[in-house]
């Protein structure tokens, strides 16, 4: 990873746009509808300091050389970080392509190696993602309070909540109906029962290109992984990087991990697996086996 990507909020924030022209424009036209405070900088005032005070953001657009490397020193010398419009050189983070759906923001970066190709990329993707997933994430957030006052279990709360976002609070909110999400969501977790987990074998010796589709959305969404010592580290990369990781586990632990609702993924890289397996199985465990070489 060439780059971090990160998300600021924009709520109470001011962020700052320095020069004139279509370029500045453009910058302008990425925060429309934000609850950031836009102000812009042009001619003397871009230059000094004092107009990037408490900005949490800044952007340097302008055709001439000097006056853009002018204006993001004054950034700089705020302790601002600063986007300087066809100068990768000098900035301190680059703009992706976005795609805006209001609580769901999605973006694509080259770091700024190839702008073109992420906007081509962002294209594809922003045709698979519904206008209405913001208002989902809205109801999410708007409750996010009570579902972990309700479900203080990270594990559980997960199960809960992946199952409330296929679900019919969900669907109420795609469709712009937030007042019965909410009360769906807030039945659903009134009634809450744990969902049964799974504990699912994937072949973990690598390399990652032999796994199939199913075992690579299998360690995809994950709750847990218990890993084999053995298993290969292009396999381990598929992973959510936030699932909990675990050595090799008792038979009753991954038991009572599906008994939990987790989603369970034993990458196995030995030859004793089968007899564990069986040991499972017998404890009443959903189990599957996502195709093992032989």
């Amino acid at each position: 990873m060439e780059a971090f990507p990160a998300f600021f909020p924009l709520a109470g924030r001011t962020v700052v746009i320095a020069g004139a022209g279509e370029p500045a424009e453009a910058k302008a036209r990425l925060f429309e509808g934000s609850p950031a405070k836009i102000v812009r900088l042009e001619g003397e005032a871009a230059l000094d300091a004092a107009g990037y005070a408490c900005a949490a953001l800044a952007f340097v657009a302008s055709a001439d050389d000097v006056f853009a490397a002018k204006a993001a020193a004054a950034a700089r010398a705020a302790h601002v970080p600063v986007n300087v419009v066809d100068r990768p050189q000098l900035c301190d983070f680059t703009t992706p392509a976005v795609i805006d759906r209001g609580e769901v923001v999605a973006a694509i970066g080259t770091g700024g190696a190839a702008p073109m190709l992420a906007t081509l990329l962002r294209q594809d993707i922003e045709a698979r993602v519904p206008e209405g997933a913001g208002r989902v994430a809205a109801l999410f957030r708007r409750t996010q309070d009570e579902v972990r006052a309700a479900l203080p279990d990270i594990g559980r709360r997960r199960v809960f909540l992946r199952a409330a976002l296929t679900g019919p609070a969900a669907e109420a909110a795609m469709a712009g109906d937030m007042a019965r999400a909410e009360a769906l969501l807030r039945a659903a977790l009134a009634a809450d029962q744990p969902l049964a987990g799974a504990v699912q074998y994937v072949d973990g010796r690598g390399p990652a290109d032999l796994l199939t589709l199913r075992a690579a959305r299998a360690l995809a969404a994950a709750d847990v992984l218990v890993v084999d010592e053995a298993a290969h580290p292009e396999v381990l990369a598929l992973a959510r990087r936030d699932a909990e990781r675990r050595a090799p586990a008792s038979v009753e632990d991954l038991a009572e991990l599906a008994a939990e609702g987790r989603r369970v993924v034993r990458l196995i890289a030995g030859v004793a697996w089968r007899q564990e397996l069986a040991a499972l199985e017998a404890t009443g465990a959903l189990v599957e086996v996502l195709p093992i070489a032989q």
